[in-house]
């Protein structure tokens, strides 16, 4: 299929007033999108080019509709929505076309329809003690790292493989599930957790497990039931992160989505040791419980004393690292030490962009002739692939020597990005240096791409002693 428009985002003008929100948000998803697919797509404002936005919609690929209260109520918003619903009936069964982005909170039942069971992409941060909502007005601190930037990752990589399904015709499980394992159930949790969550949820997508459920789960007590029973019934094992927020509580009971979820797992679980067989179910407790409701505190003692709750299942209450040292070692390391190859002595990743590649050859050779090992892009690799790897390599690293040669300060930053991203990968050690080569005559200060402790090396031509110094800090 060939589109028009790749993706369309509908939003309430109020949303990009008076900060130009929705501008920011366009500029930044253009971006990490046009980097995943290799080439700069067509990404269309709801009003811009009205001369290629035909009344059914069915000349864009993809809908973005970013969700406040305002455009929750805004008829012209949930015009558009309507209309690319009908218009993208026939593959919306196959795959998911309209996505939702949370600007702020919106209660399901105020959602417009079509989008109440869309899987939503929260970028907004959320004070866990007021309960206050805040738009992201700086997209480069602390906050917006965990939140905003990880977010944005993933709504471009779940994109990205629908255009590219619907480009290709490539089944999604021909992308998301490579190596034929069964999918695993990552219970859906309190905003609390969303930030580690999602941290489970790319490192167990890196490796090719389809990650259940794929869609925000219903508010109505019955069709909530039903659906995690569904899907629990596809996963091979299930994952429950447990915080201080409950989360969802749908209607019919008084029961919080992770009280069910644990339960209807352990049922699961019941079911499959009667037939011989295994189904694993993790649980993880935060240590941050200060906030937790009564009813959680309850739920929260139940799983740690509670033989009937609890059987089946490994219940950790520790760091993060520590319990997905326990889920590598169920799911990843086997993959790892088949797939990866085993390497000694110190590396440097050197990062540059493909139209860069004659340019980062001399660079490449400096750094060769060290004697580090030499870790960077294999652009022969389908989109899919080289992601995997990157990500791969930000995991092995010593130091990382980001190669700007025709690229952007903004493309810059997305790599600084990246590293600052690492840990999320599963990335153990503390990376050694890091670095920009460029060829400014002025040199900028590291601040300019968003991080003070970049060393900045340039001049024409590049100067084999400067990376001799910069590679000399792993002897130190």
């Amino acid at each position: 299929m060939t589109f028009e428009i790749d993706v369309l985002i509908v939003f309430s003008d109020h949303d990009n007033q008076p900060n130009g929100w929705v501008d920011s948000f366009r500029k930044y998803f253009n971006t990490v999108l046009s980097y995943l697919s290799g080439d700069q797509l067509k990404v269309v404002l709801k009003g811009e080019y009205d001369t290629i936005t035909s009344p059914s919609l069915d000349n864009a690929g993809v809908l973005i509709t970013i969700l406040s209260p305002e455009a929750a109520k805004s008829p012209n918003c949930r015009g558009y929505i309507q209309r690319f619903d009908l218009a993208t009936r026939e593959t919306a069964a196959i795959v998911t076309r309209m996505f939702k982005v949370y600007k702020s909170p919106v209660q399901t039942q105020d959602q417009p329809p079509e989008l109440r069971n869309l899987f939503g992409y929260d970028m907004f941060n959320l004070d866990i003690e007021t309960g206050e909502a805040k738009s992201f007005t700086s997209y480069f601190t602390d906050e917006a790292e965990q939140q905003y930037w990880m977010e944005m990752v993933d709504l471009c990589f779940d994109i990205h493989n629908t255009l590219q399904f619907l480009k290709q015709g490539k089944s999604l499980n021909d992308v998301r599930n490579l190596f034929g394992n069964k999918p695993v159930y990552l219970a859906q949790t309190g905003y609390d957790l969303t930030v580690q969550r999602n941290i489970i949820h790319r490192e167990l997508q890196r490796l090719g497990y389809t990650v259940l459920p794929r869609q925000s789960l219903p508010g109505e007590l019955p069709d909530f039931e039903r659906v995690v029973k569904e899907d629990l019934a596809q996963a091979g094992l299930s994952i429950h992160l447990i915080g201080a927020d409950a989360g969802l509580i749908p209607s019919g009971t008084d029961k919080s989505a992770q009280e069910l979820q644990n339960q209807l797992a352990m049922e699961r679980g019941l079911s499959a040791r009667e037939r011989n067989e295994e189904f694993p179910r993790f649980i993880w407790i935060t240590s941050q419980l200060t906030q937790a409701g009564e009813r959680q505190r309850k739920f929260i003692e139940g799983l740690r004393r509670d033989v009937e709750l609890s059987e089946g299942a490994e219940i950790i209450q520790s760091q993060l690292e520590d319990f997905k040292s326990i889920l590598r070692e169920e799911l990843f390391d086997t993959f790892e030490k088949q797939n990866h190859e085993e390497h000694s002595g110190h590396s440097a990743y050197v990062i540059f962009d493909k139209a860069d590649t004659a340019l980062a050859s001399p660079l490449l050779e400096m750094v060769e002739r060290t004697g580090v090992k030499v870790l960077q892009p294999d652009f022969e690799r389908d989109l899919l692939s080289l992601r995997q790897q990157h990500i791969e390599h930000l995991r092995r690293l010593d130091v990382a020597i980001i190669f700007q040669g025709t690229m952007t300060d903004q493309w810059v930053r997305m790599k600084v990005l990246d590293l600052l991203k690492a840990p999320g990968f599963g990335r153990k050690k503390p990376l050694r240096a890091k670095a920009v080569v460029c060829s400014y005559e002025t040199l900028p200060g590291g601040g300019r791409f968003g991080d003070e402790r970049l060393t900045i090396i340039g001049g024409k031509p590049l100067s084999s002693s400067a990376i001799s110094v910069f590679l000399n800090q792993l002897k130190e």
